[in-house]
């Protein structure tokens, strides 16, 4: 999408990454919830305020998420390609980090 030229999918993407990985290792724990908040809320609390995960994911998910809601349902939003590769930069980080602890945690 980024390729493209379809920065607001792209920036969509990149929220929806985040998020299947927050869901992804709550799922292992036993936890779902219909609401986004509800993941949000149980991942900061579960692995960003314990120390487990970077408390740098925690901004990573407030900016992505005003970008996808803005991006989503504002019509009249713009967003750069030059920001959303930053963001992608973000989301990848964000999602390598889950993948490395995912990792440490289950092929011991």
């Amino acid at each position: 999408m980024l390729e493209l030229g379809d920065y607001k999918a792209s920036a969509n993407r990149l929220y929806y990454a985040i998020f299947s990985a927050m869901r992804a290792v709550l799922a292992l724990d036993g936890f779902d919830s219909k609401k986004h908040s509800g993941i949000i809320a149980r991942f900061r609390q579960s692995y960003i305020k314990t120390g487990i995960l970077d408390t740098e994911m925690s901004k990573i998910i407030d900016d992505l998420e005003v970008i996808r809601e803005d991006s989503d349902y504002d019509d009249f939003y713009i967003i750069l390609k030059e920001d959303v590769e930053i963001q992608a930069k973000r989301a990848e980080y964000f999602v390598s980090e889950v993948e490395s602890y995912l990792q440490n945690q289950y092929n011991q």
